[in-house]
């Protein structure tokens, strides 16, 4: 239904808010009642000086009264009926709900963003409880701390006694373990109490260098010269990982400048593949010369499944900790070496984006290791992630199982904290 075919219903929505009669409106705008009857349901549509003479009359702009809710409040309303079951809402009607009630319509769009950015911070949330490591290490060394002062005291408390050097011995080791035991509670407080402005500590070097990337936005141009990693990335292990991530990078950038990726995908349109034919390149080389363009995700991963680089981009979600998604194309490379992948996906949820990803996985060459016949091969899957336009065929992907609220998915591992059964 057109905006201009709920004029009528804003018309009586405002008439009866100022609480002026039918009859009264009709005659005001020089036309019967009747006539207005007609319009108010939406039986006659009108335009030109009588919907200047109505609003005039309603002591409103005309444009209030014609063109009715805006996009965004109607797309708003719509994203909050796809989350409701197939019997719920009147899809249909979403604009004559808006149009007739835009104070109601307003405060359900407010709810669906307050509900989906509390979905996101709880995803987040949950993630980190699971999966963090210093929650993990702080919860296993208070665990250890009790453990010892519980089996300490049960000595002390005991019916047999305890010559005076033992007693005294049992006496600084129950000490001991209280003072470990505070201070493993009071960094866990401050870890947990730390402002939500500040950015989440990284608590391992691969860590440090995501965030060290990240902050550069994967804008390297030193490298890009062949020079050097500028500066030093967080602790000596984690710039032990930046540098040998720069040797890549530095070789691949020789290999594929990029004014010579900008041509290649201009003459293959776009695609990757046809632009690593192209520059006469390996595939799994040009998505990572790609995935350092702007607007670009990249992910890549060990034969473990686990995460080695995280490049994210707006709508598609990265897990900071745990496993990710197991219908990522990503992993499903592994499964196929050298066979390259392309896949439009989409994002599960009430935030659904669609994207085309292309992934490969190959193996490894690790520095200092030669090949040998029968050496089984280190492999590493990466996957380039591009926004697409929405399509009905994109096939669904979560971020990990743990917060994806996808129903009778045959790759989930555990129940969700999003579903309903929960």
């Amino acid at each position: 239904m057109s905006g201009s075919s709920l004029t009528g219903s804003r018309i009586r929505e405002r008439r009866l808010a100022l609480g002026v009669r039918q009859a009264a409106l009709a005659k005001a705008a020089g036309i019967s009642s009747s006539y207005l009857n007609l319009i108010e349901h939406n039986r006659r549509r009108i335009g030109g000086k009588l919907l200047l003479d109505l609003a005039a009359a309603l002591d409103t702009e005309p444009a209030l009264l014609s063109e009715g809710a805006e996009f965004a409040l109607l797309t708003a309303l719509g994203e909050a009926a796809e989350r409701a079951p197939d019997d719920g809402p009147e899809r249909a009607r979403a604009e004559e709900f808006a149009g007739r009630f835009p104070g109601w319509a307003a405060l359900v769009a407010d709810q669906h963003a307050r509900i989906s950015g509390l979905e996101q911070q709880v995803s987040a949330l949950s993630d980190r409880l699971t999966h963090d490591p210093f929650l993990s290490a702080s919860l296993h060394e208070m665990l250890s701390s009790v453990t010892s002062i519980r089996s300490t005291a049960s000595i002390l408390a005991g019916d047999e006694e305890i010559e005076p050097q033992w007693q005294a011995r049992f006496h600084g080791n129950l000490r001991e373990d209280a003072v470990r035991l505070t201070d493993a509670a009071q960094r866990l407080v401050d870890y947990l109490d730390a402002p939500d402005t500040e950015a989440e500590p990284a608590t391992t070097p691969q860590e440090e260098l995501d965030a060290y990337l990240a902050a550069r936005n994967f804008h390297l141009p030193e490298l890009e010269a062949g020079e050097a990693l500028d500066g030093q990335v967080g602790s000596p292990a984690a710039h032990a990982l930046a540098e040998r991530f720069a040797d890549r990078y530095r070789a691949e950038a020789a290999a594929v400048p990029v004014a010579a990726l900008e041509e290649a995908l201009a003459a293959a349109q776009g695609d990757p593949l046809a632009a690593a034919q192209v520059l006469g390149q390996p595939f799994d080389v040009v998505l990572r010369r790609i995935g350092m363009r702007a607007g670009a995700g990249l992910v890549e991963c060990d034969g473990s499944g686990t995460l080695t680089l995280r490049r994210a981009v707006e709508g598609f979600a990265l897990p900071r900790f745990g496993a990710a998604c197991p219908l990522w194309p990503l992993f499903t490379a592994l499964t196929r070496p050298h066979v390259p992948l392309t896949q439009v996906v989409a994002t599960a949820g009430a935030q659904r984006a669609t994207f085309r990803v292309y992934a490969i996985a190959v193996p490894v060459i690790m520095p200092g290791s030669a090949m040998a016949f029968g050496a089984d091969p280190v492999m590493r899957a990466t996957m380039l992630i591009l926004p697409a336009q929405d399509e009905a065929a994109a096939s669904e992907v979560g971020m990990s199982c743990r917060v994806c609220p996808r129903d009778n998915c045959p790759a989930r591992r555990e129940p969700s904290i999003l579903s309903d059964a929960l």
